[in-house]
């Protein structure tokens, strides 16, 4: 994020208050600390309940590692940190970011297994390439005035499609035994991708709830033209989000690509769901109505709690996808209702 702090000017003294950041209207005091923290208390009575169902199973150090520290989870928290990055200035939907993590984790394996490349060298390419898709998103979106849904669901099947091309449709694998570190390098009993995710997004709400860029960001978000004429550079705010979000996106696919020794570029689309129904509930804690990195990171866990209990309870592989949706579904309407009461 800190590439942005660069792309704005603030002209007026309001911007450094804008209306985004105001008290939200609440009720009473239960209104209140229900509406940040009902969502929390639904997961903790979730890991309760499945405790007491499959005590011999859900109450294991195992299943804690699978919540907190397998690699699905790591890939989820780097994919929604990117898609925070445009939705917080007013890019509602971003439909290219898993596509964009996979071409850059099948490229890195691609360059480095097939064609010889170092592998350091083939992940600095990877996250050009991937920082480079996230550019032209931008442009196409910001200067050409194109739909954000048109350009990025095209350019989201276009990677794919380039992906599937370069891996001759098959998953490839091969990468340096020692290069797993990088993602899998146990730290306090979880790996080491976990605390990169962790601090990313305390970086990003740090980023936007304490710097003049986070406050910039919020109230373009809020108000293009009013943003504009402060004095705002809404135009390069707006391109530096979706370039950014590329390059997270990069980072989280090279990442994956460690953990695993390779990639099957089919896999990125199944994460699909899963970021936008983990970045919408993420809107029901601890700032209702708003998209925000810690909610979301919540959100994350909260959902492989969900499926891990269900799965252990005997729920076959269709679960994560009725799941996932009807949690998307809930989410998209709390954040609704909520986003109403707040104006």
């Amino acid at each position: 994020m800190s590439e942005m702090s660069t792309v704005t000017g603030v002209k007026s003294p309001s911007v450094s208050t804008p209306a985004p950041d105001a008290p939200v209207k609440h009720g009473g005091g239960w209104a209140w600390f229900a509406s940040r923290f009902a969502v929390i208390g639904v997961w903790i009575a979730l890991a309760v309940l499945f405790s007491v169902l499959r005590p011999d199973t859900f109450m294991t150090s195992g299943s804690l590692k699978v919540i907190f520290g397998s690699q699905n989870q790591s890939a989820l928290v780097f994919l929604t940190a990117a898609l925070l990055c445009t939705i917080i200035v007013g890019e509602f939907v971003d439909m290219s970011i898993a596509s964009n993590f996979g071409l850059a984790a099948i490229m890195l394996t691609i360059l480095n297994v097939n064609h010889g490349w170092n592998v350091w060298a083939a992940v600095l390419a990877s996250l050009a390439l991937s920082t480079v898709v996230g550019a032209v998103n931008g442009w196409l979106v910001v200067k050409v005035g194109v739909n954000t849904i048109v350009v990025t669901l095209g350019m989201g099947t276009f990677l794919l499609g380039i992906a599937l091309w370069v891996s001759d449709l098959m998953p490839v694998s091969g990468l340096p035994t020692g290069f797993k570190d990088i993602a899998l390098l146990p730290v306090a009993g979880l790996p080491i991708s976990f605390f990169y995710g962790l601090v990313l997004m305390l970086g990003l709400a740090y980023v936007l709830h304490f710097t003049p860029l986070g406050r910039t960001m919020r109230f373009v978000g809020e108000s293009r033209e009013v943003s504009r004429l402060a004095g705002v550079r809404v135009t390069r705010l707006r391109i530096g989000a979706f370039t950014t979000a590329g390059l997270i996106a990069g980072a989280g696919g090279v990442l994956s690509a460690a953990a695993t020794g390779g990639f099957d570029p089919n896999v990125s689309q199944s994460y699909l769901l899963p970021i936008f129904a983990a970045t919408f509930l993420g809107t029901a804690i601890l700032q209702p109505g708003r998209f925000n990195p810690i909610g979301t990171l919540i959100a994350v866990f909260f959902l492989a709690t969900g499926v891990l209990g269900l799965q252990l309870l005997g729920a076959t592989s269709w679960v994560t996808s009725v799941f996932y949706g009807g949690v998307l579904v809930v989410a998209v309407t709390i954040s609704t209702v909520l986003r109403s009461h707040s104006r």
